[in-house]
């Protein structure tokens, strides 16, 4: 077998994962390439088989075991997407496979999990518990384990990604890669860096969980004391310390990008390109309006697109709102026949939507000088906005914003 991480290991993974990998070509973005000033290209993963990248660096990994590892049975950890890939991989290796997701992990992503033939063990709130769990199931039942992303083969097979970029776009000038225990960025920014070193991979992670940034200025993998953010995929409190030696090397940068930015970027990814991409897979996207406006030939890796229902309309819900397509405004109206009609009135004039009406006439002691009306309102944006609220104060309501709860 090839050591890992060299063109030759990467050659073989790419022959390797063909067997179970779907084409995910370049996508070129015309509406993300005019918000930042670069020509920028989606690598889809989220339209991958099982739905993110990780397919591709456990198939790679389960492929290099003996027999004897296969026939114990296989363990891993993840909050989802390595959890996936990891069951197909195994049912399809006709392995038993066993996979411990932390208590947090959406619904979708344990049924299927569950779906790709893996027993699922749900501890601890994110994934290193998880993933501390794991290790002492597979000490306690001599399971094989098969780490999501500290694992120079996993890296190996996720660089695979990289390879098929250069491959499309041999001009590349950039690859953003998201961050969260090390593993894709790894493979990804080794590979790129062995091709060509003058690729720049700039590595993306959330705010609320800089593990990465943490380690680099250490100068070594420290675990954080905490992880939030709503990039669940990328939660991870210490970053691999196999991966983080080629992470210090290979990668040019390291950004983080704040949980507002992906909500925003999820918007942006469903209007312009009628694609869901869960949020981890949107740090790449969101990180877009943080580099320098060269007109360079930019490429986004969207890792995955596994999101569960609620979280999506929740997001959907915020991003209107950070955007000004929703807003609420209070007026205090005299309470007599007529006032609802004339607010209404000022509404449709300026072609705002009414969505909800809450009425309150115990905002005073004295009714008839004031009660308070709440409106919220559909717009087109903070313009739109700005006019609705403005002909409402001309109408004579001294609208003031108040906060929208849908």
């Amino acid at each position: 077998m090839a050591e890992m991480l060299t063109l030759e290991a990467f050659e073989e993974a790419s022959e390797k994962v063909k067997e179970v990998t779907q084409e995910t070509k370049l996508i070129e973005s015309p509406s993300f390439s005019a918000q930042c000033g670069n020509r920028v290209w989606l690598k889809p993963e989220n339209m991958q088989r099982t739905g993110a990248y990780k397919v591709r660096g456990a198939y790679y990994k389960i492929s290099t075991l003996s027999p004897d590892e296969l026939s114990r049975g296989l363990i891993t950890a993840s909050a989802g997407n390595h959890a996936q890939g990891v069951a197909y991989a195994a049912t399809r290796a006709g392995a038993r496979s066993v996979v411990v997701m932390p208590t947090t992990t959406p619904l979708i992503k344990v049924e299927r999990t569950k779906g790709y033939g893996a027993e699922v063990v749900l501890h601890g709130d994110v994934y290193d518990e998880a993933c501390d769990y794991a290790l002492e199931l597979a000490e306690r039942d001599g399971l094989t384990f098969v780490h999501p992303f500290n694992d120079p083969t996993v890296a190996t097979g996720q660089g695979t990604i990289a390879m098929e970029i250069v491959q499309e776009l041999p001009l590349v000038d950039t690859i953003l890669v998201p961050v969260g225990g090390g593993g894709l960025a790894c493979g990804v920014s080794t590979f790129a860096k062995l091709h060509n070193p003058k690729i720049r991979v700039v590595g993306v992670e959330p705010a609320g969980a800089p593990s990465l940034t943490a380690a680099l200025e250490a100068g070594h993998p420290v675990r954080l004391p905490s992880a939030s953010t709503i990039a669940d995929g990328t939660a991870v409190l210490e970053v691999g310390d196999e991966v983080f030696p080629y992470l210090r090397d290979n990668l040019d940068d390291v950004m983080t990008v704040s949980d507002d930015e992906l909500v925003v970027a999820f918007l942006d990814m469903v209007e312009s390109h009628k694609m869901i991409v869960e949020n981890s897979g949107l740090l790449t996207v969101a990180a877009l309006k943080h580099l320098p406006a060269e007109n360079g030939r930019v490429v986004s890796i969207l890792s995955g697109g596994n999101m569960d229902v609620i979280t999506m309309s929740s997001v959907v819900q915020h991003g209107l709102i950070m955007r000004d397509r929703i807003f609420t405004v209070s007026v205090l109206l005299p309470d007599r026949p007529g006032m609802l009609v004339r607010v209404a009135q000022a509404i449709a004039e300026q072609s705002g939507n009414v969505i909800k009406l809450e009425h309150n006439q115990f905002v005073s002691t004295n009714r008839n000088a004031a009660v308070e009306l709440r409106v919220t309102i559909e717009a087109f944006g903070p313009e739109h906005k700005e006019r609705i609220v403005g002909a409402l104060a001309a109408a004579g309501f001294s609208p003031t914003i108040a906060p929208t709860s849908l």
